[in-house]
């Protein structure tokens, strides 16, 4: 599995959501030790607690080595509780796309932007933040769709720009 600058997967593989089936111990055996994630549908449902499937994804990546932070625009009383069940740090109002805390989350882990990785499921919040702040990040495909319609909104505008991502990728490998 190669983290590029952005790495754009919406498949669903196996019946799983790609967030829960990336090889973590090979970015692990590239040189990854620190992983910052979002919550809310990129782990879960949006307001979902923890379940079973992220209790047993934080602890693989915690048996592996991995220092994991949860990192939300959402508020402490949402992210708290979901981080402190799967024993993650956590950064809450984080203020996604600004690049603060990432950058504060990668200090809470001890670790840089040579062994970090972001994942999330929003191009215009997570991913475009993460790339911001010069951080390796993996979008993954949303656990559901939400259908309010600032979400839907940002969610075509998130297809249109993957066509396009999709179309040059394939002309220049």
């Amino acid at each position: 599995q190669t983290v590029d600058k952005c790495t754009v997967e919406t498949n669903v593989k196996n019946g799983e959501l790609l967030s829960y089936i990336i090889d973590f111990e090979a970015l692990y055996q590239k040189g990854y030790r620190s992983l910052l994630t979002d919550v809310d549908n990129t782990l879960v449902r949006h307001g979902a607690p923890s379940d079973r499937r992220s209790e047993a994804f934080f602890e693989k990546l915690h048996r592996t080595g991995w220092k994991t932070c949860v990192i939300s625009n959402n508020n402490k009383e949402r992210v708290a509780p979901f981080a402190e069940k799967n024993r993650c740090l956590y950064i809450c109002d984080a203020g996604k796309p600004g690049t603060k805390g990432y950058f504060q989350g990668m200090e809470m882990m001890g670790s840089d932007l040579s062994d970090t990785v972001f994942m999330g499921d929003q191009l215009f919040t997570d991913i475009y933040g993460a790339n911001r702040a010069g951080m390796k990040s993996i979008l993954v495909k949303p656990v559901h769709l939400d259908k309010k319609p600032f979400i839907l909104l940002k969610r075509l505008g998130e297809l249109i720009v993957k066509k396009f991502y999709f179309r040059y990728a394939k002309k220049h490998p």
